[in-house]
């Protein structure tokens, strides 16, 4: 969906215009745009009476948000101690080789964007790589190309 499709006032309706709600409404638009649009979060501003630049506080503190267009397919690798001693650092290379992107980057064609995160708590699979909230544990080199074609 696009910013131009969301409707705020229903969204909000759904939370009761609940300024507390605040997070729940970004990660609502977060899903539905894969990142928070600018006018939209003026439109959040004045639907719920909160100064926007609280609602970029919170956008911006939180890394699960993003103010830059994100690819329709979240790839994260975690590069924490447990995966990086077990070859996260070279999974990384991989999946940045295979999809001509840095971390922090999307692809040109908006289909992926690449992210690290120092642990996602599960270090006995490691190393760990998420891909639109699904696990893909104990990975290689070798996976990545049959991680992508997935998606």
């Amino acid at each position: 969906m696009d910013a131009e499709k969301l409707n705020i006032k229903t969204l909000a309706a759904k939370y009761n215009y609940e300024k507390k709600a605040l997070i729940a409404i970004l990660q609502d638009i977060q899903e539905a745009c894969h990142y928070l649009p600018q006018e939209v979060l003026g439109e959040v501003s004045k639907t719920l009476d909160i100064p926007l630049i609280d609602i970029i506080s919170v956008a911006t503190f939180y890394k699960a948000f993003s103010l830059e267009p994100k690819g329709e397919h979240q790839v994260t690798v975690c590069v924490g101690t447990a995966c990086h001693i077990r070859g996260a650092p070279k999974v990384l290379d991989e999946f940045e080789k295979k999809l001509g992107i840095k971390t922090g980057q999307t692809t040109e064609d908006m289909k992926f964007s690449l992210d690290s995160v120092a642990c996602l708590g599960c270090c006995a699979i490691g190393p760990v790589v998420v891909v639109d909230g699904n696990y893909h544990a104990q990975t290689s080199i070798r996976d990545v190309d049959k991680i992508l074609k997935k998606y």
